[in-house]
C-alpha cells in the first residue's frame, strides 16, 4: 500500500472515529502544498465539553490502533481537554472545546490550504 493511500485511510478512519463521538464541525485541511507546514493534513474538530473532548480522541486513538494498527506519535492536552492535539506525523488532529476552537481561529492560519468541510451526520 503506498502512503497516500495509507494516509487516506488514516484520514477516514479518524473521521469516523470522531462521528461515532458525535464531534462536530470536522474540517480537513490539506497542507501539502504549504511550504514549511508542519504536517500534509489537519483535521479539526469540536466537542462540547471536556468530557466530550476525551471521548473524541480516546475513540481516534483506539480506531486507529485496532483497526490501522498505527498509534500517534505525540498527544498533548489530555490533562484538562480544551484542546487536544493527536500528532500521527503526516496527519495531525486537533480535538476542541468550542470555545477555544473560537479564541483560537485555526482555521484562519491555514487559509491557504484546500480545506473539506464534512458534513454533520445529524443533519
Amino acid at each position: 500500500m503506498n502512503k497516500s493511500t495509507e494516509k487516506q485511510l488514516l484520514i477516514d478512519k479518524i473521521v469516523d472515529a470522531i462521528q461515532d463521538t458525535k464531534g462536530e464541525d470536522i474540517m480537513i485541511f490539506d497542507l501539502s502544498n504549504i511550504e514549511n507546514s508542519v504536517a500534509e493534513t489537519f483535521i479539526i474538530c469540536s466537542g462540547n465539553s471536556n468530557t466530550q473532548v476525551s471521548a473524541i480522541a480516546g475513540n481516534i486513538e483506539k480506531k486507529v490502533r485496532n483497526d490501522l494498527h498505527d498509534r500517534p506519535w505525540h498527544v498533548e492536552g489530555t490533562e484538562n481537554a480544551m484542546w487536544v492535539l493527536m500528532d500521527y506525523v503526516s496527519v495531525v488532529v486537533h480535538v476542541f472545546q468550542r470555545a477555544t476552537r473560537e479564541y483560537y481561529e485555526i482555521e484562519e492560519l491555514w487559509g491557504d490550504a484546500k480545506i473539506t468541510k464534512i458534513e454533520d451526520l445529524t443533519n
